[in-house]
């Protein structure tokens, strides 16, 4: 019984850790970055998540929903887990039909309990995806128009480049214009859609 909200505390440290993560240092800059390629530039989203106002704000609010999740979790998980105890203290003393009701009983709270612990994470996590979904369409354009006035002939992510000259990097403009594009999002906690919760059972 111990392990219920194990998976619901680790997805919220997962959305709580993802802008931190998304920060880590990058290489050392040698102190001649070297000639600047014509046409090259290079986007780092990672760090346009995490160090613009939108993204800021959306991993603020999903530690706060990830942080309500477990607080509707924590007390099923303290009643089974006193039930259990008590199972085990007195369960000797107890005729053989009342012992294997309660620990029936025991077992579909526990899977009660387990099945609205797996929502409340699908949740979580299509809200994070819907969200990051929001700030890719107001990012779009953006790129495109930072692309064109770069003259850039081709635009490759950040993760695949170990060194650069930092005159090919467009993240900071981007940042810029998304912080006012779309400075922020507000939500709460998004149910996911029947077609789409159903889908991973489809394809079992």
């Amino acid at each position: 019984m111990k392990s219920l909200i194990i998976s619901a505390t680790a997805a919220a440290s997962l959305l709580a850790s993802a802008a931190t993560a998304q920060q880590a240092a990058a290489p050392a800059q040698p102190q001649n970055p070297g000639p600047q390629i014509p046409g090259l530039c290079v986007f780092h989203n990672a760090r346009l998540l995490a160090q613009s106002s939108v993204g800021q704000a959306v991993d603020t609010r999903m530690q706060q929903l990830a942080q309500e999740v477990q607080g509707e979790l924590a007390p099923y998980a303290q009643q089974l887990q006193t039930e259990a105890q008590s199972l085990q203290s007195s369960g000797a003393s107890l005729p053989a039909d009342q012992l294997q009701e309660r620990r029936q009983a025991l077992q579909q709270r526990a899977q009660e309990a387990q099945q609205l612990e797996a929502t409340r994470e699908n949740e979580l996590r299509y809200t994070l995806a819907t969200q990051r979904q929001a700030i890719t369409q107001a990012l779009s354009p953006i790129l495109v128009a930072a692309y064109q006035e770069r003259g850039c002939g081709m635009l490759i992510d950040r993760e695949s480049v170990f060194i650069m000259n930092p005159a090919h990097d467009i993240t900071d403009l981007a940042i810029q214009r998304l912080n006012t594009a779309l400075p922020t999002l507000s939500f709460n906690r998004l149910q996911v859609p029947a077609q789409q919760s159903a889908a991973p059972a489809a394809a079992n």
